[in-house]
């Protein structure tokens, strides 16, 4: 009898599993470029202010201009300042990190699944806290939709080459 390798999921800690969490949100694409293009444009945290809207990376000078697994950073997203660090880090495949910010403590993964002609990637987050609650109450698409224009942008990113170096 065939088997079938199962499809990758996220590897949760167990406290932002989607079981345990209030906020779970899902969003997936298929992007017509290689992993290796995908994952350099997702990595590459200072260059996402440049085609992701949503987003303003404060970076260090001199500090390397890729994430890695347990660098810490800080950004701004949907007007939060977001304090996170990378706790999952699989070169071309699968990236996570953490966040806490004003009423919200977020984990947010990312796997890149190879397909032909290119890859599924798909994006999940979880939250937890009183501000997440009430976003999500108030405006329950918001992160989906913005998760959608980081994907599309990504695409766009992606199938156009790999980021410059910074």
């Amino acid at each position: 009898m065939p088997t079938s390798t199962p499809a990758p999921a996220i590897q949760w800690p167990a406290h932002f599993h989607p079981d345990h969490a209030p906020v779970h949100v899902v969003n997936d694409l298929f992007i017509p470029a290689p992993a290796e293009h995908i994952w350099a444009w997702l990595i590459r945290a200072p260059l996402w202010p440049t085609w992701y809207a949503n987003s303003k990376v404060d970076w260090a000078p001199g500090r390397s201009s890729d994430l890695a697994l347990g660098l810490e950073f800080e950004w701004k997203t949907f007007g939060v300042h977001i304090r996170s660090c990378v706790q999952e880090f699989v070169p071309c495949e699968r990236i996570a990190w953490n966040g806490v910010g004003f009423g919200a403590e977020v984990y947010h993964a990312w796997l890149i699944i190879p397909q032909a002609g290119g890859c599924r990637v798909l994006t999940e987050e979880t939250q937890h806290g009183w501000g997440a609650r009430l976003m999500h109450f108030f405006m329950p698409y918001r992160m989906y939709d913005g998760h959608v224009l980081w994907l599309e942008s990504l695409s766009i990113q992606a199938t156009g080459g790999m980021p410059p170096a910074l």
